[in-house]
This record gives C-alpha cells, structure tokens and sequence, in this order.
C-alpha cells in the first residue's frame, strides 16, 4: 500500500519506461500492403492516402528491396485492374500472366526471400466492385467460391507464398485449402480475413483500386450481405473459428481501431496468429488531421500501432509500416 508502493517509480524517466515497456513495436510486426497498376515508370500518388503511391512492375521491385532494407520482410499484393479487363465473374484474376501474377514474380524476383501475400477477392476484376459473382441481383456464394479457389491456385503457382482470401463468402477456405493440397501446394499459406466488418473506413483503398460496388437499382449497392455487421461481436468468434477448422493458418481482423474489442476477444479464445488490418481510413484520417496541424503525426501513429498490438494484434497491415519503422 502508499507509501511503500509508489507505482511513480517505474515512469521517472525513460530509461526504466523502457525497462519495463509490456508492448514493443519491431519491424518484424508489419505486413506492408502494395498496389501495382500496368504501365513502366510509374509511381503515382493515391489522392485519398498521401504518400502512398501506386507502382507499375519496373518499379515495385526497387520498393520491395526499400522495405527489406527497412528490415519490412513481408509484403500484400493489391492489383489495380484495367476496365477492359473486367467482368462478372472475375476471369483475369486466374490469368497467368495477369498482373497478379507478374507482380508475385517480381516481387519473389527483387527480394526472394520476400514473404509475399495475395489478396484473393473478385472486387478489383469485377465490373460490378463486389467481391462475388452477381446474380439475378445478387452476389451467390458457391459460384464464387470457385472462383476463388481458381484464383489461388493460380497465385500460388506464381510463387505465392501466403493467400489471403478477403471476400467473405462462406466455405470458401475448406475449399481453397482442399485446391492447394489436391495440387500439390501443401505449405502455400492462408491468412483469412475471417472478421472483415462492412465498414465506412475502406473509401481511400476503393479509391486506390477502382473498386468500389457500382451504384445501381439491380445489385446492392454496398457489401452488407456478405461482409460483417459492425453492430456484431459475438459473431467474430463464430466465423473465425469455423475458419481455422476449415483450414486458415492467420486470421484477421478489418478495420483496426474500431475494432479492437474484437481482437482483444479473439485473442482470448484462439491460439493461431492474428493479423490486424489499419485500413486506408485510418491512414487518411490521420493524415490530414497532421496536414491540418491538429494532430502530432508521429505520436499519434505509434500510440495506434502500440494500440493494436497491445490488444492482441500479433501482425498489423499497415500504410505507416515504412513510417514506423524509420522512427524505430
């Protein structure tokens, strides 16, 4: 009791701070997610997420072996899908040479020792912007599922490493698992978004893809009916379990800092790794709030990076990886 115990002495200064720190940031935390558009020497801006940039093939390889130099060892691939090559049922996703494809070589290419991710989902190649294929006004789960383990086959042939299903159809990772080990595929990973909410945060990345669900009176116009209710928690266990049964090595939780009491449950009932997704609406947020001069940028970053691994996040994706890292 006071005075024989004076919890003061452990914060008099830094040195015993950092002593006894619970929570401690590494470089080895991060998943530094990517976006790669076709083209040659191009390294454009998103407008919606300042200083994180888009990047054609010739280019993503210099910016992987940036990240390593970083100590940032592992990488998830986003593609910005050209109009023309899109269509309901997602068939450029399963390309050989699609930009998926070529950008996995690339990466494995520059860095092979680069632990590269693939986002897994029919929203970048679809004319509509879902992450399903559209029928009679709405987005069916098995025809997608099928879809999808096409797509991951063909990621993991291209020398993925990890995939990392992001669509939220139900049963899609037994069957993507079952497709990876009928071909062969036995340690190609799987790190499933298994509690994705249907959040407001994820405007900026559908910017940054042209992903966005088309506004139209015949399909729903947002992804309600497959991704997560925000108002749920009890339902994250639910899906995350059945996830881990059907075979996901990681699961995830999309957004970050909403969403914590999620992880935090998570974290108390599961024992595989958990990864947690700061999505392109924190990052935004932030930054133009520092833009703004309302906010210390570089405070208020690590208190939110500390934040999810204090609550249970073993891997963090995340915009402010290379930020983080360099304050390190």
């Amino acid at each position: 009791m006071f005075p024989i115990i004076r919890h003061r002495r452990l914060r008099t200064h830094n040195a015993i701070r950092a002593l006894v720190r619970e929570t401690v940031i590494t470089p080895n935390d991060f998943l530094v997610p990517l976006f790669v558009v076709e083209g040659k020497g191009v390294k454009e801006e998103i407008p919606s997420m300042p200083n994180y940039f888009r990047y054609s093939l010739d280019l993503l390889g210099d910016e992987v072996k940036e990240l390593w130099r970083l100590g940032l060892k592992s990488v998830l691939l986003f593609v910005k899908v050209p109009e023309r090559l899109k269509d309901n049922k997602g068939s450029e996703a399963i390309n050989p040479d699609g930009l998926m494809q070529r950008a996995i070589k690339t990466v494995k290419n520059a860095c092979p020792d680069m632990l590269v991710m693939t986002d897994v989902a029919l929203d970048p190649y679809s004319t509509y912007g879902h992450d399903g294929i559209v029928e009679n006004g709405q987005i069916v789960n098995d025809a997608t599922v099928d879809a999808l383990c096409d797509m991951s086959l063909s990621h993991a042939e291209a020398g993925a490493n990890f995939l990392a299903p992001s669509d939220m159809m139900d049963g899609r990772i037994l069957s993507i698992r079952e497709t990876l080990e009928d071909n062969g595929f036995t340690d190609t990973g799987i790190m499933s978004y298994s509690a994705k909410y249907a959040s407001a945060f994820y405007g900026p990345f559908r910017d940054a893809l042209d992903s966005a669900p088309v506004d139209s009176i015949d399909i729903p116009k947002d992804k309600k009916t497959y991704q997560m209710d925000y108002a749920n928690r009890f339902e994250a266990l639910r899906e995350t379990e059945m996830d881990i049964d059907e075979g996901a090595d990681i699961v995830m939780v999309k957004p970050g800092l909403c969403y914590l009491d999620i992880v935090r449950d998570l974290k108390n009932e599961i024992d595989v790794p958990i990864a947690v997704y700061q999505v392109s609406g924190e990052y935004a947020m932030l930054k133009a709030a520092a833009e703004k001069g309302w906010l210390d940028h570089d405070a208020v970053m690590m208190e939110q990076i500390t934040a999810i691994k204090r609550a249970g996040g073993d891997i963090i994706a995340s915009y402010f990886a290379k930020d983080v890292v360099k304050l390190l």
